[in-house]
């Protein structure tokens, strides 16, 4: 816990005379008490001096102080606290070597369950969005509360030959905003602001996640803002391979990273990776865990690592957790100023109660 008026502290030392001042007091009104000649009134004084119940209020009186004292120095703290993402964009990798087994049935089938539960668990209020990528990429649904719609998209994934991470990361980027033209056939893809032809999902339906056509006048791109800054918007990336074709990734995230996007991305199979085979040609597929941690950590993000369905599970629990709530360093005064409230409030009616007097 921080303090943003640490000065204000120095007012505590205020309590430990308040506490002699009691206890002078106390000491004072029983010495006052031997005046009486009566003996009935002298153990009068003396139960009621002994009695626990008298010094429950002051008690409580001096610590609602103390919590005043210190709401004075405008504490600090890092607390949980409801996020505020609209969108969240999840971006998976349809490329062919999704085929391997060695995530049990096959990496496809163990994204796509996890992916659905991930819908399910996230809150009613928060759209979602799916790209997916391999050779080429496209928005497969646009955001969207319907988890119905969303489950049905992604039952309806389709491999693919390639894989083309940072075309998958530009794509989430044009469907957080719309008035961004990217151009994803060059090596480097650029932004630019502008609009551009409609391009068609794997499902043939028009997708606002557009291609440009490398074509007209380059307007200044948008000011950049810091790293993970924008707090309405995240994008969630899958992969199990490396980047072959399209976008460099790593310019992609730099793009990300120029207008506030956090990116989370999540590395899935096996750490060996695994041979497959298809129409008569085989290779290895393997995992490029640098270049997703390097995506990670350009944006502001965080890199998980998937070695099997149940870690893929385990993660998306995790990003649901994250993305509902997250922590922050924020300002608690009011807690302490509630608090204080409520044991003066308690103390004035305990000693109301007990002494019918306040205090």
């Amino acid at each position: 816990m921080k303090f943003l008026w640490p000065n204000m502290l120095w007012f505590l030392i205020c309590l430990p005379l308040l506490v002699m001042l009691y206890f002078w007091l106390m000491n004072r009104r029983k010495k006052a008490s031997i005046v009486y000649s009566d003996l009935t009134l002298i153990k009068q004084a003396m139960q009621q001096q002994a009695n626990w119940r008298r010094h429950v209020p002051p008690i409580l009186f001096l610590l609602s102080l103390a919590l005043m004292l210190i709401a004075l120095g405008r504490p600090s703290a890092i607390v949980s606290l409801p996020s505020q993402h609209e969108t969240i964009i999840m971006a998976m990798d349809v490329s062919g070597s999704m085929r391997a087994k060695d995530v049990e049935p096959d990496r496809m089938t163990a994204s796509q369950n996890a992916a659905k539960q991930f819908v399910k668990d996230t809150p009613l209020d928060t759209r979602i969005g799916l790209v997916t990528f391999a050779g080429s990429a496209a928005l497969v649904q646009p955001p969207t509360r319907t988890k119905e719609d969303l489950i049905a998209a992604i039952d309806r994934f389709q491999f693919q030959r390639g894989t083309a991470v940072g075309s998958g990361l530009l794509v989430g980027l044009k469907t957080i905003f719309p008035d961004m033209e990217i151009d994803l056939r060059a090596p480097t893809a650029r932004s630019r602001n502008g609009s551009n032809n409609i391009g068609t999902n794997s499902g043939g339906l028009p997708s606002s996640a557009n291609v440009g056509d490398g074509k007209g006048t380059e307007k200044t791109p948008p000011k950049p803002v810091p790293p993970g800054s924008n707090k309405t918007a995240v994008i969630v990336l899958l992969t199990d391979g490396a980047t072959t074709t399209g976008a460099d990734p790593i310019e992609a995230a730099k793009e990300a990273a120029n207008r506030g996007i956090k990116v989370f991305t999540v590395g899935f199979g096996t750490q060996n990776g695994e041979i497959i085979g298809l129409e008569g040609w085989s290779m290895r597929v393997r995992l490029d865990e640098e270049a997703l941690k390097q995506i990670a950590s350009i944006t502001q993000g965080e890199y998980f690592y998937a070695g099997s369905a149940l870690d893929l599970k385990k993660v998306y629990e995790t990003l649901s957790s994250r993305l509902v709530m997250e922590k922050k360093e924020t300002e608690i005064t009011a807690f302490f100023t509630a608090a204080a409230a409520l044991l003066a409030t308690l103390a004035a009616g305990l000693s109301v109660l007990w002494f019918r007097r306040v205090l």
